[in-house]
């Protein structure tokens, strides 16, 4: 029988304001210490609130050696880029983006037909040997994504695998798995998870158990080492995203929207910017 992942820690978001004036909840950012290796940063954007007023958004600013990873619920992001790409996410799709050794990139919201805006957006680490890599997409449309019914469960799966359902998203060094679980009351769900990997779960609705415990909308749930992880739920409903994905045991130094090995990449990549030689057949 597998081993069911106990809870190391359960962390609740905290609001932080990013780009021109963003409000976000972020479970947690880029820190030396890379706590959650390969993954740096989850932030959940809902902007539902009348008084947020017009939305600001991410004017064009700069990214290397990470992936980003923009999931939509509801509403848009209109995206261009230093590459010549532009285009929109619109709910249910996701934009994995590997920025490599450097990319030049705006991110616009925009509220739905329904008048709100609902999403996360997820960075993974990129190992030393990728960091300067050829930036690539990969946009997955709604459409795209299977869903996988389990035990009364519906399951999308983005990356990863499950019951034989592949994700759309692949060759991704970091081998991640990216689940959107809609649980049902009185319901359960397991899934096994290489015992190497990191594994994480965002609660943003509903409310069930795993391991024992208690959880709770908006909730990141971070899982000690093991082989599987289980939720259940009772009289109400719950939805999460989980995620897990193979460590690189690489020390990192984040400076804003760069994550490289050390100091002198960060310095090399600051120079970069400033000589305009950051990235390579810029259109922007």
């Amino acid at each position: 029988m597998n081993k069911l992942r106990e809870i190391k820690q359960l962390i609740e978001p905290q609001m932080v304001l990013e780009g021109a004036g963003v409000r976000l909840l972020r479970s947690f950012g880029p820190h030396t210490s890379n706590l959650y290796d390969p993954f740096l940063l989850f932030d959940h954007f809902a902007f539902n609130d009348p008084k947020e007023g017009p939305i600001a958004g991410f004017p064009t600013h700069p990214h290397r050696g990470i992936e980003t990873v923009t999931y939509m619920l509801s509403g848009k992001v209109r995206h261009r880029d230093s590459l010549g790409n532009s285009g929109e996410i619109t709910a249910g799709d996701v934009q994995w983006m590997t920025a490599g050794r450097g990319i030049l990139h705006e991110e616009m919201p925009r509220r739905g037909e329904d008048n709100t805006i609902y999403g996360f957006q997820l960075w993974v680490n990129l190992p030393a040997a990728q960091k300067m890599g050829t930036p690539r997409y990969q946009e997955v449309k709604e459409a795209q994504i299977p869903q996988h019914i389990k035990d009364g469960n519906t399951i999308r799966v983005i990356a990863g695998e499950i019951d034989g359902v592949q994700g759309p998203v692949n060759e991704i060094a970091a081998q991640p798995l990216y689940m959107d679980v809609s649980m049902s009351p009185n319901s359960t769900f397991e899934h096994a998870v290489p015992s190497d990997h990191t594994c994480m779960a965002y609660v943003f609705s509903g409310s069930g158990k795993s391991a024992s415990q208690e959880l709770h909308s908006p909730q990141m749930i971070i899982f000690e080492d093991g082989e599987s992880v289980s939720f259940e739920t009772q009289s109400e409903p719950m939805r999460f995203i989980l995620i897990a994905g193979a460590p690189f045991n690489e020390p990192i130094v984040p400076y804003g929207p760069f994550v490289m090995n050390t100091r002198e990449e960060i310095m090399q990549a600051l120079d970069d910017l400033k000589k305009g030689t950051f990235v390579q057949d810029s259109q922007i």
